[in-house]
């Protein structure tokens, strides 16, 4: 499927008001992992709390030792702090990079927004280098806005 096909699939998971939300962020990581063959590793990033870090929330890939993540540490860390997209396309070259494993090549982080607050964040790794374009940017701010709704 294409970026702009998988629209439709996102948004029907999100409509699934039967589904815990935890599963239908679960829901969402598999399509996104199964349908974007660059997309190797998916998940969600959430604000723990009152504290300035971030908390793994559901995702689809290699267990990650990464469960907390402070602000400012690391891409995700980042962008918590930046509420701005990050495209990484050669996690290498970064000096504030978390390596969740030595085949990751490449990261995407887009913030969830909710009442003009960052609250979170979609987060994919790629084995892939440099595989991430201005639509999958577009197609994330388009899954984190549908994300929104629920939170």
């Amino acid at each position: 499927m294409t970026l702009q096909e998988l629209k439709p699939a996102v948004t029907d998971i999100i409509q699934q008001t039967e589904t815990s939300v935890d599963d239908r962020l679960l829901a969402i990581c598999s399509l996104l992992e199964k349908e974007i063959p660059y997309y190797n590793w998916v998940g969600f990033y959430f604000k723990n709390g009152d504290k300035n870090e971030l908390k793994l929330g559901p995702y689809v890939g290699e267990p990650t030792d990464h469960t907390i993540i402070p602000f400012g540490k690391g891409i995700c860390g980042q962008v918590a702090i930046s509420n701005q997209n990050f495209v990484v396309p050669d996690v290498s070259a970064q000096d504030n990079y978390i390596a969740c494993s030595i085949t990751v090549k490449a990261e995407i982080v887009v913030p969830i927004f909710v009442n003009s607050q960052n609250i979170g964040q979609i987060d994919i790794d790629s084995n892939t280098p440099d595989p991430f374009t201005d639509m999958d940017e577009r197609f994330l701010e388009f899954v984190c806005k549908k994300v929104a709704t629920i939170l």
